[in-house]
């Protein structure tokens, strides 16, 4: 019978204790209103692909028991579901755990911050936040606080269109610079043929061993054939008559005249001898000091460097000839060797020869592309808007110049284009492999990562292709977008950037509503991303009147903006307007 009292006895203080726990925790869930929170910012915004919430409480005082424990979880409601944060946990004074402790007598305040992955559905949501408490072995859940509507996602409007380059040059050196002269298509490349008619000493008479020599008899095969030639055009005929650098310079002078005399009457007489009618420029310099310069520096004569620097020291033609003559045994070889080939008349026939036409070429590139160069085969690619002719083109490249990267890297862009980014990435991998840390294709190579997302590692690749374009810089403004440093994306971008509605994106996420408005404005054509992020920018201005105009814009190109608008929080203070609601439905 003892027995029995004692039990009952510890059943009752037990129950009762349960009893009064469970009421302490009802008056915890009751009183949860006075608990106060901010959040911050007031409408939570996607940045980075993240949704970051910073909640700050202040709990009362005399109502954190000293007992319990609260579990508080922030959580994004959305149609598709609940994205949950990370919980936070807060505890009595008597709790033996390693939580932050809240005072009975004096309350206490918490800070929280957290982060989700963005998701579309976040644009139309609530943050609530969930608490679970417990004391002893009782539990409950509160009434779930709301905390903020929707979410801002304004920077998810970055166009993720990375920009490729399509190849066209040789690179030349290992800086990644480019010569547009090199390996380039021309229709008319300037050709030329030189001859000397060399003289004797003190003489202005054509020898006639100069005159049937195979040096001329080229020269004149040279000009006849260009000006009879269907693809050349002669453009004409110089005749420059020198004297070496020895002996009095009014002597030399004129002796030069005579010898431009002598050798215009060779040449016009070849000319009339074949019929040949062009313009035949003639003139004289009295001493050829740079042909001199250019011969001594090819020369192997003792103390040429000397020779050389006295040419650097000395302007007046007398203190030269005087100081290399006082280089006597230097000045027999000069004698011997250079002198006498600066006694002539240089004959300099320039022609231009005429490529095949843009038909031509187009033509050729689908019905027998081997018939056309690199640069004629790069050319006709550029003769067409249709992706698959330039396809067609540069798998034709590939085939016959298969050690050259551009034919890969062309193809690769292409491709791109047309959305195969895996096929894009294969080819671009083929163009790095002929042509490694190639700028042109260290930046291709950044849009496939891009395009996947993988903003490290395309940062890496867009550094390293420095040179290639003016692209680099706007895929990296997008690449800083995405990563959420707007100030530096906008540095990025430029009045010139290819990408208008990205650059105009930078500027309005780094606040600058009025510099996004002017480069929108400054666009060729209002795309309907343009129209959509200028109704952004009125909405943020209170223009209500732009904001309607530019929203009804973007719609009517592209209905897509209809639902998108719908629950973007940007035009929250608009939901209700009849107006805005007309151009919606």
């Amino acid at each position: 019978m003892r027995n029995f009292k004692f039990s009952y006895l510890v059943l009752f203080i037990l129950s009762t204790a349960v009893v009064m726990s469970c009421a302490s925790l009802k008056k915890m869930k009751r009183d949860a209103g006075k608990v106060s929170y901010s959040v911050v910012p007031e409408t939570l915004e996607a940045h980075n692909g993240k949704v970051d919430v910073a909640l700050q409480g202040r709990i009362p005082a005399k109502y954190f028991l000293k007992k319990a424990t609260i579990v508080a979880t922030p959580v994004l409601k959305t149609s598709a579901g609940e994205k949950t944060y990370e919980s936070y946990t807060l505890q009595g004074e008597k709790v033996k755990a390693n939580n932050k402790v809240i005072s009975y007598s004096g309350g206490g305040s918490v800070s929280y911050n957290g982060s989700v992955p963005f998701e579309p559905e976040m644009r139309s949501s609530e943050l609530i936040l969930k608490i679970h408490a417990t004391k002893g072995r009782k539990s409950l859940d509160f009434v779930p606080v709301k905390l903020a509507n929707g979410v801002i996602a304004t920077s998810t409007l970055v166009d993720n269109s990375p920009l490729s380059i399509l190849g066209f040059q040789k690179r030349i050196n290992t800086t990644g610079i480019y010569d547009p002269t090199i390996d380039k298509f021309q229709r008319v490349v300037p050709d030329k043929y030189v001859a000397d008619l060399i003289y004797l000493i003190n003489s202005s008479e054509v020898r006639g061993k100069e005159m049937t020599k195979e040096e001329l008899k080229h020269l004149s095969k040279y000009i006849t054939e260009a000006y009879k030639a269907e693809r050349k055009e002669l453009k004409g005929v110089e005749i420059s008559a020198y004297a070496s650098p020895d002996g009095k310079l009014d002597f030399n002078t004129s002796l030069s005249k005579k010898r431009q005399g002598t050798s215009s009457k060779v040449i016009e007489k070849d000319l009339t001898k074949n019929k040949v009618k062009t313009a035949v420029n003639t003139k004289y310099t009295p001493e050829d000091w740079d042909g001199f310069k250019e011969l001594m520096e090819k020369s192997t004569i003792q103390d040429k460097e000397l020779i050389l620097r006295v040419l650097s020291m000395y302007g007046d033609p007398e203190v030269r000839e005087r100081e290399i003559k006082n280089l006597s045994a230097s000045f027999t070889a000069v004698a011997g060797e250079i002198l006498p080939k600066l006694r002539r008349s240089k004959i300099t026939a320039s022609v231009d020869l005429i490529g095949r036409t843009d038909a031509e070429i187009s033509a050729l590139a689908l019905s027998d592309p081997s018939k056309l160069n690199q640069a004629e085969l790069l050319y006709a690619a550029t003769l067409t808007t249709d992706a698959q002719v330039q396809k067609t083109i540069f798998t034709s490249f590939i085939k016959f110049f298969s050690d050259d990267w551009r034919g890969y890297n062309n193809l690769g862009t292409v491709l791109f284009g047309l959305g195969d980014a895996e096929g894009a990435s294969a080819q671009f991998e083929k163009a790095d492999k002929l042509d490694p840390k190639n700028p042109i294709v260290q930046n291709n190579l950044g849009c496939i990562e891009l395009k996947k997302k993988n903003l490290a590692k395309a940062e890496e690749l867009f550094g390293a292709a420095t040179g290639a374009g003016k692209e680099v810089r706007d895929n990296l403004g997008v690449v800083k977008i995405m990563q959420g440093q707007y100030e530096t994306a906008v540095k990025y971008f430029s009045d010139d950037s290819q990408n208008v509605a990205n650059h105009a994106l930078a500027q309005l996420l780094n606040n600058d509503n009025n510099g996004a408005l002017r480069t929108l404005n400054g666009a060729a054509v209002e795309t309907a991303r343009i129209a959509y992020l200028k109704a952004v920018i009125a909405a943020r201005t209170a223009k209500s009147a732009m904001l309607l105009e530019s929203l009804a814009s973007a719609v009517k190109k592209d209905a897509a903006y209809k639902e998108l608008a719908k629950t973007d929080l940007e035009f929250a203070k608009y939901f209700d307007d009849q107006n805005f609601k007309s151009i919606l439905n």
